[in-house]
Order: C-alpha cells, then structure tokens, then sequence
C-alpha cells in the first residue's frame, strides 16, 4: 500500500480527526487491517515498525517507505475509508493504489466493488416497495414471479417467501451446490460456536468473581489479564475455515445475463437444501430472486428501478459493476496467487448477481445511505421538531422492523449478532455489572472477486432530556465504511473499532 488521497471537512488539505490521538489510532486499525491477510506482508511491515505515522497522515509516510515496491506484490493495494458522525462526513480518505500497474492513488471518489452490502441496497428497495403496499412479504413469491418453480421438501410441498428470502431462510442454496459438505459445515460452524459460547460465559463468570473481591484485585491482576486474553481469544474462534469460499466455480461466470429472470435458470431447478424458515443459509442466489420480485412489483427493470432510488437517496457515484462501461475513478480488482503475490483478479461478469453483489459505490455514497437509514430510524423520537424535520425515506417503523433480530438466523462474520432483514443486527446487551457492554450496532460484510467491504451502522443511545432540548436533530450515530479493492480482507472488527472510538470521542 502506497500514497493516498484525502478529504475531511471545509476546505481542508487533509483529513479532518477530533483529536490526533484517534487519527494515529484509526491509521493503526486500518493498517493492521490490510497486512494481516499475507504473511509476507506481515515481514515487510515488521522490518519497518519502528517508523511512525505523522500526524499529517498515513500517505506520506508510504510515499517514503523503503519497502514499498516488495508490499505493493504481497497484497496490500488499496483502501478507502469513509466515517460520518451525526450525519456529517468527518474522514473520508483513501489509502494505497487503486490501480497498481499504472500508480493510480486512491481516493475518496476512487470507486469499488462493494460485494454484498448490495443486499441492503436492495432491502432498501424491498422496504420501500412494501411501504407503498405493492409488496406483500408473505406471499408466495410465484405470486410475482411465475418463472420459478414451486418447491418440495421431502415431499412436501412448500413456501417460499419474500420475508424468508430476504434473511436467508428460504432453503435456496449458495455457491455450493453439494447439500452434504453444506451440512457438514454447518455442524463443524455449532460446535464451534458452541464453544466459544461456553469460553466466553467461562471467562465472563471469572470476571465478575474478580470484581466482586476489590481487596484481591490488585493481586490478581496477571491472572486478570491472562483470563482478559482468554477472553479475547474465545471471541475470535473461527467456527468454519473459510479458505475454500473463492473456489467455487460460480463465484467466476463470465456470461453476461440481459435480465433477472433470465439468471434465474442457474438455480431454480435446483433441490431446497432445507425446509424453508427452518434453517439459515446464507445465499446471493435468495438475492437474485429477490431482485425479481422487485422488477415484477415496481413494473419497471430491476435496475432502472435501483439507480432511480440511488438517484433518490443522491447516490450518484453508485453504479452497476457493468464492465463495459465506462465508469470514471473505478479500481482495478486484485486477489493472491498460490504463492501469496499480488495479481490481477479474473474477469467476471456480475450480472447474475445485481442484489446479492453486483454494485459498485464510494465510500461518500455509501456514508449517504447510512445516514438515510439512519435518519429514518431515529426522526420518529424526535416528537418536538416534527414540524420541522422531514420525513425519511422510509419509515420508522419500518427501520425497526429490518433490524429487528430474526429466529433462527446467524452471522458468520459477527458472533454477537443475528440477521434480520438484509442486515446483521447486533442488540445492546450487558449481563454482568461493571463487565462488557455490548453496544447496539447494524453491519454488512462484502466479499467478491477482488474486493472487500463494511458498512456499519453505530445509533446514538438517545435519551428523553437531549431528544426534547430542540437543540440536536437525527441522525445522530457514526457510520463507518470501509472498502478494499483485494478480496478476503475481513474488515467488520476494524469498522466497529473505529466507530466506538469516533462515538467516543464525540462526548470527549
């Protein structure tokens, strides 16, 4: 990763950070971030540890870094990070090469894959369509579309739903398409889970003794942080290895789909691999039919329909990932070989998946989004400026009903969360006194061929005496982006450690 370009707030040379502690922080998070997928890069980053970033910001020093050329081939390209507190955009910079042959920079305009947070962009149009009373969520989803086959289950007829579709619980199949390895899978994944359930409840009953004992404490305290370790490292079990998700075959399709319906013939016929609203599976292909519902309800294309409500929320740099195109500041995609290098990424065509991962965005656009739903969620609370205050683009009612947890769901990426409807959702939490809070939050993950992705959702815990003060308006929260043109980056952790430090910094 090399250079970089920035922008924070009026007329600004650079970024702009509530304090330069949180700035060196920030850089820290998303350095450590982008190195820690490839061991070589690691060593690189290692050899070099005792230069420090200067405040003026992390550009400069990878400018001068005598490294640079062996880490541009180990894997780290290019980042671009995007972070809004209560609706103002604060920091939006890019960091590295958007394009790596060529030594393009990246910015905070550069576009990229954004993966699967294009499932929420989708929710937003589901969401809306049902507001408007043309979409009815329990309803068989042959209703609107005819062209996909009504399903059995061990002989049994059964119903698939555009509630079910849109939290993973319809039974339609991933990329994988052997049921057997899926269920193992997914047993390895409980019994992983079960036991980091059980280190951390473990862990958690040591920490409350501790507190409750103030005269030991201080003794204890190696044996303290020991079990803090532990902790730590329960949260961080991995219930499935996840080295194998690039290989599947689909996940490559360079054949390019006129319409939805039309890539609708790659798994309609396919078996169910469990009950519908029995089980979770996470499936893009549940996204693809969703997006034919959406065309058959809105009666227009699926993606004039979305680039309408891009236009809407004043998305003007989201855009479909159409590689004929011509889509100004669009970064080149990256993956590693075998040996851990850095190369091109294959050519793929993304037309099968528009719903599920076919869009391309900015970090500005997608701060815009967050802050749309945001707005939507919070402007009900805000009883004495009704008059003044417009109405969201959806309705409160209706952001409580997408981020409210759903049965029997999961979220591979985060284990304190569940999924709800096109978002992980985690809820504020606490079961000891004195011990871990766990702060209320929305996400998305993405990953795709070449690129990674994050969009979290962090609402300020709102009280009576600052809603009636008529002195604040929504939204009111910090929303993070993050998106690198390399894929299996995992980002989720990163984003929420900079948006609890923005939101802590807030109330400095």
């Amino acid at each position: 990763m090399a250079g970089g370009g920035s922008r924070g707030g009026a007329a600004a040379a650079g970024p702009v950070f509530p304090s330069p502690q949180l700035h060196v922080l920030v850089l820290k998070s998303l350095l450590a971030a982008a190195l820690r997928p490839w061991p070589g890069a690691r060593r690189c980053a290692k050899r070099n540890d005792k230069k420090s970033a200067p405040r003026g910001g992390i550009a400069q020093w990878f400018e001068h870094w005598p490294a640079k050329p062996r880490v541009d081939e180990v894997g780290a390209p290019g980042i671009v990070i995007g972070v809004s507190v209560d609706g103002k955009e604060v920091w939006s910079e890019g960091l590295g090469y958007a394009d790596v042959e060529n030594r393009v920079i990246c910015k905070p305009e550069t576009i990229m894959r954004i993966a699967s947070i294009s499932k929420c962009l989708t929710m937003m149009a589901v969401a809306k369509l049902w507001e408007e009373g043309k979409l009815d969520l329990d309803a068989p989803v042959q209703k609107y579309v005819p062209e996909f086959p009504e399903k059995e289950y061990e002989g049994e007829k059964v119903t698939i739903t555009t509630r079910l579709l849109v939290s993973h619980l319809s039974g339609i199949r991933h990329y994988e398409k052997d049921i057997t390895k899926v269920k193992e899978q997914k047993e390895k994944a409980n019994k992983a889970l079960k036991l980091m359930e059980d280190v951390k409840k473990s862990n958690q009953e040591k920490e409350l003794k501790e507190k409750e004992d103030k005269d030991t404490e201080r003794n204890d305290f190696p044996k303290a942080k020991s079990e803090q370790d532990g902790e730590a490292k329960g949260r961080n079990l991995k219930p499935v290895k996840k080295t194998k998700e690039f290989e599947h075959e689909e996940y490559y399709l360079k054949e390019k789909f006129e319409n939805v319906i039309d890539s609708l013939k790659i798994f309609k016929n396919d078996p169910l691999f469990f009950k519908p609203g029995s089980q979770f599976l996470y499936s893009t292909y549940g996204f693809t039919l969703l997006s034919a519902v959406v065309e058959r309800v809105s009666g227009c294309k699926f993606t004039d329909y979305m680039l309408k409500m891009f236009h809407d929320l004043d998305m003007l740099a989201t855009v479909l990932d159409d590689n004929e195109s011509m889509i100004y500041n669009r970064a080149r995609c990256y993956v590693c070989n075998k040996k851990g290098r850095l190369v091109n990424a294959p050519y793929v065509d993304n037309s099968y998946k528009w719903a599920g991962g076919g869009f391309l965005s900015s970090a500005g656009d997608l701060l815009k989004f967050g802050n749309a739903l945001l707005y939507s969620y919070q402007v009900g609370q805000f009883k004495n400026n009704a008059n003044k205050l417009l109405p969201g683009y959806l309705k409160p009612d209706t952001i409580t009903m997408m981020w409210t947890p759903v049965p029997n769901t999961e979220a591979s990426w985060d284990k304190d969360g569940k999924y709800a409807m096109g978002w992980v959702v985690v809820e504020k939490q606490q079961e000891y006194g004195s011990c871990r809070q766990q702060r209320h939050y929305i996400s998305h993950t993405g990953g795709a061929v070449g690129a990674s992705s994050v969009l979290l959702i962090l609402p300020e815990e709102l009280d009576s005496e600052v809603i009636n003060s008529g002195l604040v308006t929504p939204p009111r929260g910090v929303v993070v982006n993050i998106i690198c043109n390399m894929q299996s980056v995992s980002l989720n952790s990163t984003a929420l450690k900079i948006a609890k430090e923005f939101d802590k910094d807030k109330f400095a």
